[in-house]
């Protein structure tokens, strides 16, 4: 109901691509976005925007203890693999640019992953001269993204639960005008 309803307006439906933790995703479609949900997780929304190609990766963990060095739940490893996808694709790296979000302390009885998440990140892309233009990190709340690569467009949805939120698939358009709670970047 929900296709037919946006064919009859004209309006094409997105392709969502759910970025689930320690996954990453590269693309240069304007169909396509990127979609993932955030706690003390990060990730990071990098582009090269004269190319118009971007990506998306969900990292755990700053970084890896002991032997677990190569497991792309962790920062560097996340962050390496989306960065050389990127440049598989054409992308030059003095062009990169990026959009941080995550980094929550959802829970204020354990270790603060979230604060660590975002000091590793921040310095990662400071080390690695990559740009950021935009960011949400910290607080105590779960984050909804969507990112579209092509334009660089990121949509942010705050979740009160994130139990619930992880359950939940987001498959239609988002709404063109964000409500309370929600926040949009443009490239």
């Amino acid at each position: 109901m929900i296709q037919a309803a946006s064919a009859a307006r004209g309006v094409n439906e997105d392709v969502r691509v759910h970025v689930g933790q320690g996954s990453f995703e590269v693309a240069s479609r304007h169909d396509l976005v990127f979609s993932t949900i955030l706690g003390s997780c990060v990730s990071a929304c990098i582009r090269d925007p004269s190319l118009g190609v971007g990506g998306m990766n969900h990292f755990l963990l700053p970084e890896a203890p002991g032997s677990g060095a190569d497991d792309r739940r962790y920062g560097v490893q996340a962050m390496e693999l989306l960065i050389n996808g990127l440049l598989q694709l054409g992308a030059s790296r003095v062009r990169l640019e990026a959009k941080v979000f995550g980094g929550a302390r959802m829970s204020s009885t354990l270790a603060d992953i979230g604060g660590r998440n975002t000091v590793f990140v921040r310095r990662f892309l400071l080390d690695e001269g990559i740009p950021i233009i935009a960011e949400s990190l910290g607080g105590d709340q779960a984050r909804r993204i969507h990112y579209w690569p092509a334009t660089g467009r990121v949509q942010q949805q705050l979740v009160r639960d994130p139990a619930i939120a992880i359950r939940e698939r987001v498959i239609t358009r988002p709404v063109a005008e964000p409500s309370a709670g929600e926040l949009e970047l443009f490239g």
